[in-house]
């Protein structure tokens, strides 16, 4: 769950919607700047489902006293966040083995990047059992993939690097377009054919009633000229007492869809 705040109250957007978002921005990516990627259905659906090991949770989210709304991804605690990344790639296992590798790296790639856990004794035991768990899962599904005539071009380690990090990168942009815009923000080191570059996401004009925002993005990234992406949230406009209300209100508080346009910044 995140939050984007509106005029209107707080939009909680659930975690596999804005994953689908990083999935819509997949299926947009690339041009002769940024090249392309492969297997391109296996990560564009990777990148749409990275988030699947939240959907129990989604359905019976958990109660943040201090603020009266559902615990957002930030508030997690460690070991429900860990439990959650512990079944995600399994989850995603029945779209496919490379789908489901491109899961669990991100979950590890989380708490390789994101350190703090190291300073717990409570935590790190917990946090490195979950990342050896994962690494195991990831070399068996990686030998079976590079013994498949139609994955082993895409299984060596360059690639299935490439891919990963795209994910992350996706992840990062829907992030920010979910969460919502009212500075420019920049993505760094994303790969172009080449090399690597920064991307920068800035905010032109947002309609204070829908909340329909237009961005510019600089370097252009994209195979067409715009890309129009939707975000669906739900719509809470007071706080809860406990979480059988809270749970009430998120399941009947009205639906709104962000509508985000992508445009290239104008050349001068």
């Amino acid at each position: 769950m995140m939050y984007r705040h509106t005029p209107q109250g707080l939009v909680c957007i659930t975690q596999p919607a804005h994953a689908w978002v990083s999935g819509q921005l997949a299926r947009s990516w690339g041009n002769d700047r940024f090249g392309t990627f492969a297997p391109w259905e296996a990560v564009c659906l990777g990148a749409e489902q990275h988030d699947i090991g939240w959907l129990q949770w989604e359905a019976m989210p958990t109660f943040n006293p201090e603020t009266g709304h559902p615990h957002s991804f930030i508030e997690m605690e460690t070991e429900s966040h860990i439990a959650l990344w512990s079944s995600a790639s399994r989850l995603a296992m029945p779209y496919g083995r490379y789908v489901s590798l491109l899961v669990s790296l991100h979950g590890t790639s989380l708490y390789e990047h994101h350190t703090r856990w190291q300073q717990s004794p409570k935590l790190r035991p917990i946090v490195q059992r979950f990342l050896q768990q994962e690494r195991d899962f990831q070399t068996e599904l990686i030998a079976t993939l590079q013994k498949d005539t139609y994955y082993q071009n895409y299984a060596n380690p360059e690639t299935i690097a490439l891919n990963q990090k795209l994910v992350a990168i996706w992840d990062s942009f829907s992030l920010l377009l979910c969460m919502g815009l009212n500075q420019p923000k920049t993505i760094e080191q994303v790969p172009t054919f080449t090399s690597e570059t920064d991307l920068t996401l800035t905010p032109i004009h947002t309609d204070i009633h829908t909340g329909a925002t237009q961005i510019t993005v600089d370097p252009w990234c994209f195979q067409t000229e715009q890309v129009q992406l939707a975000i669906e949230g739900r719509l809470l406009q007071e706080m809860a007492k406990d979480e059988q209300s809270m749970r009430h209100q998120l399941k009947t508080a009205p639906w709104t869809t962000i509508s985000i346009k992508l445009e290239p910044k104008p050349s001068r």
